[in-house]
């Protein structure tokens, strides 16, 4: 999210396309690190006979937030402009990597003997 959210504030300082494509890069490269770490975490902690669901819902909330998201940054644009939406929503992405910093934790699991054992 943090890569996003620089990405998303190079886009607002860039002065020409070079700055442009280096923001658009860092903003692909940073959504294309969360979707599957995003989906591989509910993966960890979902039970299989729930995981569907879990994966149903958490998609739900994802896409609630891009339409709520996008209403919200219309009305913050038409309101204060087009550089402060902007900001506010790399302000809102920088958020919520410090959110998920603090509280996801890895789940780790002790791998099954037999796929310890060195190829032969």
């Amino acid at each position: 999210m943090w890569v996003q959210a620089l990405g998303i504030g190079l886009v607002i300082l860039a002065g020409g396309f070079w700055g442009f494509a280096s923001g658009a890069t860092l903003l692909g490269v940073g959504t294309a690190m969360v979707y599957p770490t995003l989906l591989a975490a509910i993966g960890d902690v979902a039970h299989p006979s729930w995981r569907a669901s879990a994966v149903g819902v958490y998609r739900l909330w994802r896409d609630l937030g891009y339409a709520f998201g996008a209403i919200l940054a219309g009305v913050t644009a038409d309101a204060f402009g087009l550089p402060v939406a902007m900001w506010f929503v790399a302000a809102l992405t920088f958020g919520s990597g410090v959110v998920v910093a603090h509280r996801m934790r890895e789940t780790p699991r002790p791998w099954p003997v037999h796929q310890m054992r060195r190829a032969e």
